[in-house]
């Protein structure tokens, strides 16, 4: 449920959970081979796109907020371009229940710290968890917005559901 009159952060975290639960409609429902097909110009597909948000939200709270070792960071649009590639491993499920889980991880992060908690971000300078959370609003409605048109050309759905 979207937090229309709650604190700061309620509402930036539910506008985020909001998000990321559009991603995760759009992806459901498609067969491994709809969900993978290429249907732009760019390697960009619907599993790609989960995938890659899967990264991104390890890099920005598992990596860099909470230091975890070994959690991946995105740190170049190499990475970032790397990160919608797909396996013969990569299906709609494994995909989706990957997503669910680093977004609950993502959530047990941010619960420990403050909005104002700073960190160093190597492109960006230093950044606040509320920052981070802006940020990540940001990424996964563009993402979310690219999912849209990609489930309309797979099989003609439109909506957030």
């Amino acid at each position: 449920m979207l937090a229309s009159t709650g604190d700061e952060r309620s509402v930036l975290e539910s506008f985020l959970d909001l998000q990321r639960a559009v991603i995760l409609n759009k992806l459901r429902g498609l067969s491994d081979a709809d969900a993978s097909r290429r249907l732009v110009p760019s390697e960009t597909t619907l599993t790609g796109l989960v995938k890659h948000l899967t990264l991104v939200e390890e890099s920005w709270f598992s990596s860099l907020l909470a230091r975890e070792p070994g959690a991946v960071q995105l740190t170049s649009q190499e990475d970032a371009t790397a990160s919608f590639a797909l396996t013969e491993e990569d299906t709609v499920e494994r995909i989706a229940a990957a997503y669910e889980a680093r977004c609950a991880r993502s959530r047990e992060v941010a619960a420990r710290f403050d909005l104002g908690h700073v960190v160093p971000q190597p492109q960006v300078g230093e950044v606040s968890l509320r920052w981070i959370l802006v940020h990540m609003i940001g990424e996964t409605a563009r993402h979310a917005g690219h999912a849209d048109v990609l489930r309309e050309l797979t099989d003609g759905s439109t909506g957030i559901v």
